[in-house]
This record gives structure tokens, C-alpha cells and sequence, in this order.
């Protein structure tokens, strides 16, 4: 049964998306069959794997959250062999509201994901920044959740806010749910400031935090424009080997081969 991450950090702007999409596509290198589902209305994750919201609006995680259609109806292959995708778009922002009235709403997103689970070996939730019960949904189908974090020491008080609702829903409807790990995302090893948070989070979380980094690299924050990850983008980039490093920590950490 595949491993569901999920990719949260309620502050906007840490890498989130960054991390789940190349993530994902370093997984889906390695190897393994990946599923990466675009859980943010913003869509973000969607069109950074070349593909437009507008392309097919009736096949989205709105229409799987809502119970119009299967999930694997939603399912796209992307570029990379091993990479499946489920698309987002801004209907999904209507989701919440469409499922308040509905039983265990909090697990509408695990209940549907049940189908396919086995046809992976991971599957990464790209989550919204908001905590809304989307996000709960993500954080409940979950196995995981991995925590991108800026070394800036705002997104180090925000990580408070994340962390009690991971303990509600542990508390609440997902009591298996751990911590895959903070990943340090957009690092820039001239400024103190970011070695600074580094090591405060390293001796907050210790063994928490993964050892590799996401240095500050200009490729990749344009290969979303050219709706690839950045390995297709390009494979010699400092991000393509930052990237590659974290999918084989993870690896290591779940006992997977590589």
C-alpha cells in the first residue's frame, strides 16, 4: 500500500509547492510509482506539471471531493513515466462548503483515495495554505506530513499554528498521523540570518529535520513557468540534486530501496 505525505505549511510562499511537484517528480525518477494530487485551489501544482485547469474542468479533485466522479477518473499521466497527477481547480474552493452537510467529511478525501492506494508507492498531497477542511482532508487521508520551512524566523512562529492542527487531527480522526520531517526550502547560505534558523530548528526538532537542504536556485523557480519539474527542466541544476537528495532520504527513511 502506497505512503500518502502530505506537503503542508498554513504560511504561503515556503516552497510548498515547489517541494511536492519535484518531490514527486524525484520519486517518480527513482523508480517509484508516484501519484501527486493538487489539493490547493490555486492550482499551482497543476499547471507546473503542464496542465491547465481549464483543459478539463469536470475531471478535478472537485468533482472526485464532491462525489461526481471516481478518482481514477481524474487521473493524468504527466510527462515522467511513474508520475500520475490529479489535477485542482478554483471549483475547489466551493468543496467545503458543498461538504459541511455531509458525514465524516473529514475523511472524504481518504475514502475516495482507498481505490488506488495500492497502485502506489507513494502518493503526495500538495495542500492548500490555508487550514481549512480541505486541508484536514489531505491531513486525515495522510500517512504523513512533511513541513516545508523558509529560514526566516516569521515562518518559524507559524510553524505553532501547523503542528496543533496536526495534534487535533492525531487527536481527532487520524491518530496515526507523524511528522515525515521539516525540509529547510530556499536557503541561502551568504546570509547568517538562514544559518541561524537552521540551527535553531535542527536543536528544536533534531532527527526531525531532514539533512538535505533546498538551496536558493533561480532554475527553479522558473521551470513552473515551462510547466516542468526540474528535473526535465535541468538535470544539472543545484535544485535537480537537492531534489534527488530529499526522495532519497525519504527513501532511506521508509525503508526503500533505491
Amino acid at each position: 500500500m502506497g505512503k500518502v505525505i502530505a506537503v503542508a505549511n498554513q504560511k504561503g510562499g515556503v516552497g510548498k509547492t515547489t517541494t511536492s511537484i519535484n518531490l514527486a517528480a524525484s520519486l517518480a525518477v527513482l523508480e517509484k510509482k508516484v501519484l501527486i494530487i493538487d489539493a490547493d485551489p490555486q492550482a499551482n501544482t497543476t499547471s507546473g506539471l503542464n496542465f491547465s485547469p481549464e483543459d478539463d474542468q469536470k475531471r478535478t479533485l472537485y468533482e472526485v471531493m464532491i462525489g461526481k466522479i471516481d478518482i481514477r477518473d481524474a487521473l493524468i499521466q504527466t510527462e515522467i513515466a511513474n508520475l500520475h497527477m490529479i489535477p485542482s481547480h478554483i471549483n475547489l474552493v466551493g468543496a467545503e462548503i458543498e461538504m459541511l452537510e455531509s458525514d465524516n467529511r473529514e475523511s472524504v478525501m481518504k475514502n475516495a483515495l482507498a481505490p488506488i492506494r495500492e497502485d502506489y508507492d507513494f502518493i503526495i498531497i500538495d495542500c492548500s495554505p490555508s487550514l481549512g477542511l480541505i486541508t484536514v482532508n489531505s491531513l486525515t487521508a495522510a500517512d504523513s506530513v512533511m513541513i516545508p520551512v523558509q529560514p526566516e524566523f516569521f515562518a518559524l512562529e507559524g510553524l505553532g499554528k501547523l503542528l496543533q492542527t496536526v495534534r487535533l487531527v492525531q487527536n481527532g480522526v487520524n491518530p496515526s498521523l507523524s511528522i515525515e520531517g521539516f525540509v529547510v526550502t530556499m536557503f541561502d547560505g551568504r546570509t547568517k540570518v538562514h544559518s541561524q534558523v537552521v540551527n535553531e530548528l535542527k536543536e528544536h526538532f533534531k532527527d526531525m529535520v531532514f539533512k538535505t537542504i533546498i538551496q536558493r536556485n533561480i532554475r527553479l523557480s522558473e521551470a513552473p513557468s515551462h510547466g516542468k519539474p526540474i528535473i526535465l527542466y535541468d538535470v544539472i541544476c543545484n535544485g535537480t540534486t537537492n531534489y534527488l537528495n530529499l526522495a532519497k532520504e525519504v527513501l532511506e527513511k521508509n525503508n526503500q530501496n533505491i
